[in-house]
């Protein structure tokens, strides 16, 4: 995460993104915590985790970094201590919601192709420890954030602004962990989600032929099978999620790719293409934040007649209030 832009079309950009991202994800993780729209408590589980964890990256990147650096640039927020602080935090969050969507689904990948460990592996105790793993890793491997930072200037010995120090870019500890950084957010995950989708397809495949092959053999008419049907949301559910993720931090993993080929670092201002490029990769990252809950809506018809009746609960306060 760099400097924030400045400029109406990041000002509004990121407004929106908070005014939509921020409810939408507090409307899916009371929807889904209710546990009625028809999924399994593991599934459940990691659903919820993953909007919440997508709703902090919305607070803590957007709300605590984005926006006031546009509309309150001279704020409490940038002080150097409180801004490191802000830095480490996003990146915390960012890797708790990328890696829950691999561990959500790795735990899809089991339970449709590892049938001797769904029984063991897919329940919601061992969700439960998974998030927990996943959520403390990702909060520890992002400390170091915190001391990377140098004030830019002082006054009357209050330290403001985050500066990067030079240091990261000459030492050989600060390079390697970059890299680490990197390498786990989003290199990893982009080769395990497209790894674990091309197993599952590949074994979809070869489960549904060889189901259909017996139901057509039982019954002499184009009967629809239920485990079949069933299999078929669990998949669109799966891949709508990983598909998402992979669309909207590609350009964020090319930006990487890029830099270590160049090994160009020097933003020329706000005009420069590459601190377009760079920022044009951070904001599709960050729209990804707000993408399941559309995705449920769309895939899951009891997640989205709960949603409905969420939306539609305060008009019926109001009109019972004014009768």
């Amino acid at each position: 995460m760099h400097a924030p832009p400045k400029g109406p079309v990041y000002a509004t950009y990121y407004t929106a993104l908070a005014v939509i991202a921020i409810p939408v994800n507090f409307m899916a993780t009371v929807i889904l915590s209710k546990g009625a729209c028809g999924l399994s408590k593991c599934v459940t589980r990691y659903l919820v985790f993953m909007a919440v964890t997508d709703l902090l990256v919305i607070v803590t990147a957007v709300m605590f970094n984005r926006i006031p650096a546009t509309f309150f640039p001279g704020s409490f927020l940038f002080i150097t201590p409180v801004c490191s602080i802000s830095t480490a935090s996003i990146y915390a969050a960012r890797d708790c919601s990328v890696w829950l969507t691999v561990t959500f689904t790795f735990d899809r990948f089991v339970a449709i192709c590892c049938r001797k460990l769904k029984a063991t592996y897919c329940t919601e105790k061992s969700a439960t420890l998974v998030i927990g793993v996943v959520c403390a890793l990702g909060c520890l491997i992002n400390i170091p954030w915190y001391f990377i930072h140098e004030p830019i200037y002082k006054i009357g010995n209050i330290p403001w602004y985050c500066g990067i120090k030079a240091i990261r870019y000459t030492s050989l500890p600060w390079r390697t962990f970059d890299w680490i950084d990197r390498i786990l957010t989003p290199c990893l995950p982009f080769f395990l989600i497209i790894l674990l989708n091309a197993l599952t397809v590949r074994h979809i495949v070869v489960a549904n032929r060889a189901r259909t092959r017996i139901v057509v053999r039982k019954s002499a008419y184009n009967r629809d099978d239920p485990e079949l049907e069933s299999r078929k949301k669990s998949v669109i559910l799966i891949f709508s999620i990983s598909g998402s993720f992979l669309l909207l931090w590609m350009a964020y993993f090319i930006q990487f790719l890029l830099e270590q080929v160049t090994n160009d670092y020097i933003l020329n201002g706000f005009s420069d293409p590459k601190f377009i490029f760079r920022e044009s990769s951070n904001m599709l990252q960050l729209l990804s934040c707000c993408t399941n809950t559309f995705i449920y809506a769309v895939t899951q018809r009891k997640f989205r007649v709960q949603l409905i009746s969420m939306v539609q609960q305060p008009f019926i306060l109001l009109r019972k209030l004014f009768k």
